[in-house]
């Protein structure tokens, strides 16, 4: 579209929360997708928070395991929960719903939302892959299906994809809301939408699958949710 002279061409504040490491090629690939599309990507961590009225929308991105008490579940001592980030982006999910920002979540900020809306999780799937093998892997390699009549499979224009995995972890029950859209060939939920609000999450990493087209389409429905709200 033409910008003419006098219009807003202010870019979209595109907040993306994830750990607080110095060193994270998550949020280099996600604001390089963002700064792509159209959006101007700002950091959110425990240390560098973004006030509420700067963001246009909201990025849930991955990392480690969410703590299971957030779901009823019991913690493993031998795994790594980092509570500190677990609040922080519980707070940033309830701020987007709350003000109808667009919200996307990508793998762990996927299963977040889900928590936070009220569903569950499965906290270790590995037992229970009998025809695709958990191998963690940035490469387009698992086959999903898309559940063809969801908005997710008219936005990348394909009901049967191919996507990366880095998990362990994944939806159980889905939350009131959210509805499941995608599944692997295991029957493990891929991907959920909500019905009534601008919020998508997907268990794989699109952002490291940047130079796929239809991967981008995404964050292109993120810009897009965020211009016409």
């Amino acid at each position: 579209m033409v910008q003419r002279p006098g219009q807003n061409t202010r870019k979209p504040v595109i907040g993306v929360t994830g750990n607080d490491r110095q060193f994270s090629p998550s949020w280099f690939c996600i604001q390089g997708v963002i700064r792509l599309v159209g959006g101007s990507p700002k950091r959110i961590s425990v240390s560098q928070e973004l006030d509420a009225d700067q963001l246009d929308a909201v990025v849930v991105s991955g990392g480690d395991d969410i703590h299971p008490t957030l779901y009823g579940a019991d913690p493993d001592p031998k795994v790594f929960y980092d509570v500190e980030r677990d609040e922080l982006e519980q707070k940033y999910i309830n701020l987007a719903i709350d003000r109808g920002l667009p919200l996307l979540g990508i793998c762990r900020g996927y299963q977040l939302i889900n928590v936070v809306l009220g569903g569950t999780l499965l906290t270790d799937i590995r037992a229970l892959r009998l025809h695709t093998l958990n191998r963690r892997g940035l490469l387009a390699t698992k086959n999903v299906h898309l559940d063809h009549s969801s908005q997710m499979a008219t936005l990348l224009a394909s009901d049967h994809i191919r996507v990366n995995s880095l998990h362990f972890q994944a939806i159980d029950r889905v939350a009131d809301g959210l509805k499941a859209v995608a599944w692997d060939r295991d029957n493990i939920i891929q991907a959920v939408e909500a019905p009534q609000q601008a919020i998508m999450g997907v268990q794989w990493h699109p952002e490291y699958l940047f130079y796929l087209a239809r991967q981008r389409r995404l964050f292109d429905w993120l810009l897009t949710a965020t211009n016409q709200r």
